[in-house]
């Protein structure tokens, strides 16, 4: 489990960003496999998410998951929220509730955990390219900040992802943020005739461009075997038929 130093300094919330060590789960899924989605058995699934409660020391027998969509969809717990055994589909989670763990699952794409010190106000994060290319960060801080949270107040921890240099992508890909915004030349690299892509540099900017000046980057790269994290590119490039999920979890106490 990985914790951001900027996140720690706050003493009411716990949090953390798990990689595949420390499990249950099997061959491909071996071992913290969080993902509910994978062909990975659900017994092995749900016993890992069982040790992740147990890791960050919270009392609830759950983690709050989504049904992840590549969206700029978010939802809000409150007081006034009513669970229901299905899941919502959309790609975040912010609440203000207390002892309520909320979650992503990610497997090269970004997680993002954020806190608002002075509301006392987490929101968990999924960013894939779709994602973040259709404004589900900005979506989220934008809420926080109608809640009463203040860009002063938010903390932002991008967490591990795949790094630019394992991150190749085709013309129409760029061609599709160059149409959006010129300026997004600046994440793009190009080495030997092939194209890269920086998503936590392009999610760092979405963030600054909001005025959030706390602001940490976590430099995991999850396609690097090194690191023991979950990679649906490394996955496929090793022609498995399927892969596991890292998990990202943050909590008010």
């Amino acid at each position: 489990m990985i914790r951001a130093k900027k996140l720690l300094k706050s003493k009411n919330i716990k949090h953390g960003f798990f990689n595949k060590f420390g499990g249950k789960s099997k061959s491909i899924y071996k071992s913290l496999n969080c993902g509910l989605g994978s062909f990975d058995k659900k017994e092995n699934i749900l016993n890992n998410l069982k040790i992740v409660i147990k890791k960050i020391k919270t009392s609830p027998k759950k983690v709050f998951l989504l049904n992840q969509i590549h969206s700029n969809k978010f939802c809000y717990i409150d007081k006034k929220f009513r669970f229901k055994k299905n899941k919502f589909k959309c790609d975040a989670i912010i609440t203000n509730l207390r002892n309520t763990p909320v979650g992503v699952l990610t497997a090269d794409c970004a997680p993002i955990l954020i806190h608002d010190q002075n509301k006392n106000m987490v929101a968990a994060i999924h960013a894939g390219w779709k994602g973040a290319y259709k404004g589900i960060v900005k979506n989220v801080v934008k809420f926080m900040l109608k809640k009463g949270c203040t860009p002063n107040g938010l903390t932002a921890v991008i967490g591990p992802c795949i790094s630019v240099k394992n991150y190749e992508v085709k013309k129409d890909f760029k061609d599709r943020f160059l149409k959006k915004d010129k300026k997004n030349q600046f994440f793009f690299k190009n080495i030997k005739h092939k194209t890269y892509f920086s998503l936590n540099k392009y999610i760092y900017s979405e963030l600054k461009s909001l005025n959030i000046k706390n602001i940490e980057i976590i430099k995991k790269d999850t396609f690097d075997i090194k690191n023991n994290f979950f990679s649906a590119r490394r996955s496929i490039r090793r022609n498995e038929n399927d892969y596991g999920r890292n998990i990202s979890i943050i909590m008010i106490n």
